[in-house]
């Protein structure tokens, strides 16, 4: 049942749904290749060469895709990853694998010192991890892998050993993390938030003294071009904050601010997209889900009141340690600040405007950008292949993809996915892609384009899950 060719039809019991026609077979194939070569036996990695560990939400991305392939290793992915959760509810970015050698990538486990350094917030003994997080995406992927094969999920009690950890990372993020006081989730560093090299974070970043040259090594240069990587400097300032997080024990109160504190609108989106599946996750297991959706509903309000532009027609970043004391609008417009298009409750006039700006010049989706890049085209700061700071991302397209569709676009959804699949399959599923040429940047063989792609191509040719159309009533006025 846990081979990488397991069709669904095969993995699920009779009378537990209907099973789809599979994806074309060369993507089929092309995926399911890259998911076993980069398999460990109990999750994952992004990339054997680059990436050569368990990353937080690729692992979330790649149960998506992995759930068409075999039900059950897609359950075993997050499974294996938040086994690794601290006591406090929070999910690492970074599960390590004891096997790989300290030099393959940097930050190593001997730099985060989870075990010792995250004592006191609950950092897991048996395994090294590094101490901050990643965008919570794990509640959607647990709920779309459960209804990949219901009955094996009912059977292994999936949802059932899962909620309580699901639980307890929500309540970390909107308790611990709450630093703006209005109830958004706040990330410390730009790696937490994903789109680690944004030009969003430039502003924030600047604040931040760069770590000491020659005192940390950079691995990725081993297996990227440095035209296509962060800067030197840039990465100083990521290895410092880091630094000073782990040193102040992983925590943050209101006595100790972090140098880095910004309210993200995808970060937010992925929890409040999240607390809707964690509702309906709470109502299969037999008890109501009202509430979560009460307060994933709220939360999308105060998402609008904080962190809307009603004039540039995007969700903008806060950076909560600039002036004014309750922080500023970040001035960048990146890919992250059209993620909020994936919530069901947003109102009508905000996704109308967010999809104007997705094929408004400012991104050109559907016109000179077959896939969305990551950053604002017009900006001084674009770079169509350095990390995060222009490229094409096929996870952020991919929530793109299912936007459009939530919100009545359609056809723009249909092009984005014909996009997404041609992309994936001609760059030998990269890491990232020029957004004008679909030229591959970064790893290839990367573990969530392949997933998602995956994902998108079973979905071309069948009919929609439970999870597509959830919601529909749900939109606000």
């Amino acid at each position: 049942m846990d081979g990488t060719t397991t069709t669904r039809a095969a993995t699920r019991p009779p009378g537990t749904g209907t099973a789809r026609p599979a994806a074309p077979r060369a993507l089929r194939e092309g995926a399911a290749r890259v998911l076993a070569a980069n398999w460990t036996g109990t999750s994952t990695v992004p990339s054997r060469a680059l990436y050569p560990h368990q990353w937080s939400w690729d692992s979330a991305f790649i149960a998506i895709g992995l759930r068409h392939l075999s039900p059950l290793r897609a359950q075993v992915e997050l499974e294996t990853l938040l086994s690794a959760q601290w006591a406090d509810g929070r999910v690492p970015h970074i599960v390590f694998n004891p096997a790989v050698p300290f030099d393959a990538y940097f930050p190593s486990p001997d730099f985060w010192r989870s075990t010792a350094a995250g004592r006191a917030a609950g950092a897991p003994a048996a395994v090294q991890t590094s101490g901050i997080v990643q965008p919570p995406v794990h509640a959607l992927a647990a709920w779309l892998v459960h209804l990949a094969d219901p009955g094996l999920s009912r059977a292994r009690s999936f949802l059932a050993r899962l909620h309580p950890r699901l639980a307890a990372w929500h309540r970390h993020l909107l308790h611990h993390r709450d630093l703006g006081g209005a109830g958004l989730a706040a990330v410390v560093h730009p790696w937490e938030q994903g789109m680690d090299n944004s030009p969003c974070w430039d502003g924030p970043l600047s604040r931040v003294p760069p770590a000491r040259p020659g005192s940390f090594r950079r691995a990725d240069l081993d297996h990227g071009s440095p035209r296509h990587r962060p800067t030197d400097l840039d990465y100083g300032r990521y290895v410092r904050l880091a630094a000073d997080y782990r040193d102040s024990g992983y925590g943050t109160s209101p006595g100790r601010r972090p140098g880095f504190a910004v309210e993200d609108p995808s970060f937010n989106a992925l929890l409040i997209a999240s607390e809707h599946a964690l509702a309906r996750i709470t109502a299969e297991l037999g008890a109501p889900g009202t509430a979560r959706h009460a307060r994933a509903e709220r939360l999308t309000r105060i998402l609008v009141e904080r962190l809307w532009d009603p004039v540039g027609g995007i969700f903008r970043c806060r950076d909560l340690l600039a002036a004014p004391p309750a922080g500023a609008l970040v001035g960048e417009r990146g890919a992250t600040g059209l993620i909020p298009l994936v919530l069901p409750g947003l109102p009508r006039a905000v996704a109308a405007a967010l999809v104007r700006t997705a094929r408004g010049p400012h991104f050109e989706l559907g016109g000179r950008c077959r896939l969305a890049p990551s950053h604002d085209l017009l900006s001084p700061s674009f770079d169509a292949r350095r990390y995060w700071r222009g490229p094409a991302w096929f996870n952020t397209n991919w929530l793109l993809e299912r936007g459009l569709r939530l919100h009545g676009g359609t056809a723009h959804a249909d092009g984005l996915r014909a996009a997404l699949l041609d992309t994936a399959m001609a760059s030998d599923f990269a890491e990232y892609v020029d957004p004008y040429e679909g030229v591959g940047c970064g790893a290839r063989g990367f573990g969530w384009s392949a997933a998602l792609a995956l994902d998108l191509g079973v979905a071309a040719e069948a009919v929609p899950d439970a999870y597509d159309s959830q919601d529909e009533g749900a939109r606000n006025d």
